[in-house]
């Protein structure tokens, strides 16, 4: 991974070397503060809330420095005397914001995707027309492969003061009369599509009867709330006259849903066995993360492995820095704790350079944030927010920035487990 990045890192002499007060200045507050603000197409009755998913693309970070040295490279870390230079302090968001998930209408349950754009003239787009836009512009996306040849047109929201549209994987022809107020209004103002050309699947697709003995990365593979396999999206921007556009240098935006979630309903294979290990009667097994079996050849490795590429500015698990690129393919680990959250408490986003770390959910729920610190030649920084339920656990990657909130009435627990940092 090659190391891209605008970050900064403030210095606390400025504020006389003392400790930042997290209670008054949150990197969190902001993240809940835009996920407030999003709004959907439709009432809320018809999404299955736990679903929604988040993506924040952003430009810039600001973190902390280890408050005994004044070192102001981020790529350049090397004390660990203590975790303060790996907190977050500040988050520059990017234009674009996209939230996915499951949606209900004519007691069917599909897949939705939401993309919106900032409106007002701080986008740069406005900045790229000269402030010229209008109550519509213009997007073109390719939904994992499929693209469209037409571009959509996406109109203003004067509530979110953003341009949104919300694409819908319904394959009827009769939304219009199973819709409340609100998404009527949204499909006769354009912001709600029904384009199951773009978007495709069904919750049904992942039934235990669809899947038994199946490898689920080769199944319904264009699902786009598929359980394993990322979804990426590529998008541009322009104006209404596709004059002037936002799309990374002719290059496209490049996002990615990519969390590595696991549990339950979210594994890499499930099955039985008789008299599993000589025992007696049957069991039943799901598959979570696997090096065995062929999955290290496939190619969505990175999802379904607990190996690790050990990129230029980490150190592999004997604390080296290797000289050319490098696998690990075991997950060293160096500690296990059982940490209970209150309600309203929350681990705030930090990062760790090198080591893997697993968030298992045993109690309660949360929201599981996770993002890049470096970016990725494949995608654009992003955080990406989804509820972390219990049974199910999430894992990182070195250089992940991470949080967890609990907003819940109460107590949600937590086994944590990881090494090397």
């Amino acid at each position: 991974m090659q190391i891209i990045h605008s970050d900064t890192i403030v210095s606390l002499k400025s504020a006389g070397n003392k400790a930042p007060d997290y209670d008054q200045k949150n990197p969190l507050q902001d993240v809940q503060s835009l996920m407030q603000k999003m709004r959907l197409a439709a009432e809320r009755e018809h999404y299955l809330n736990q679903s929604i998913q988040y993506l924040l693309p952003y430009d810039h970070l600001s973190l902390y420095p280890n408050k005994i040295s004044e070192n102001l490279d981020p790529i350049a870390f090397e004390d660990k005397e203590d975790f303060q230079h790996q907190n977050i302090n500040n988050i520059k968001y990017a234009d674009t914001q996209l939230i996915r998930g499951w949606v209900n209408l004519n007691n069917k349950t599909f897949p939705f995707l939401r993309i919106s754009y900032r409106g007002g003239p701080d986008s740069r787009l406005s900045r790229i027309s000269n402030h010229s836009l209008v109550d519509k512009i213009k997007l073109w996306i390719k939904i994992g492969d499929n693209a469209t040849n037409k571009y959509l047109e996406v109109p203003y929201n004067s509530e979110s003061n953003r341009y949104d549209i919300e694409l819908w994987a319904y394959t009827e022809s009769d939304a219009q009369t199973h819709l409340d107020e609100k998404g009527l209004a949204s499909l006769n103002s354009g912001e709600l599509q029904i384009r199951p050309d773009l978007i495709k699947g069904d919750i049904n697709d992942f039934f235990r009867n669809n899947i038994e003995q199946a490898e689920i990365c080769e199944i319904f593979t264009d699902n786009c709330m598929h359980p394993v396999l990322p979804l990426t999206i590529s998008l541009a921007w322009t104006d209404y006259t596709e004059t002037f556009w936002d799309s990374l240098n002719s290059q496209n935006y490049q996002y990615e849903f990519n969390m590595i979630y696991r549990g339950w309903d979210h594994f890499l294979k499930v099955g039985t066995n008789r008299n599993p290990h000589g025992g007696e009667g049957l069991l039943h097994f799901r598959t979570l993360l696997s090096n065995y079996w062929g999955y290290p050849e496939k190619p969505y490795s990175a999802q379904a492995t607990i190996s690790q590429v050990i990129e230029p500015w980490m150190k592999d698990a004997y604390g080296i820095k290797p000289t050319t690129a490098k696998t690990e393919n075991f997950f060293k680990v160096e500690y296990m704790d059982m940490h209970i959250l209150k309600p309203e408490c929350a681990i705030g986003l930090h990062r760790h350079r090198d080591n893997q770390e697993v968030f298992f959910m045993i109690e309660g729920e949360g929201y599981m944030i996770i993002g890049d610190w470096a970016k990725d030649h494949r995608r654009e920084r992003c955080l990406e927010i989804r509820t972390l339920k219990a049974g199910h656990f999430v894992m990182l990657k070195g250089g992940n920035l991470h949080a967890l909130i609990n907003t819940s009435a109460d107590p949600a627990m937590l086994f944590i487990f990881g090494g090397y940092d």
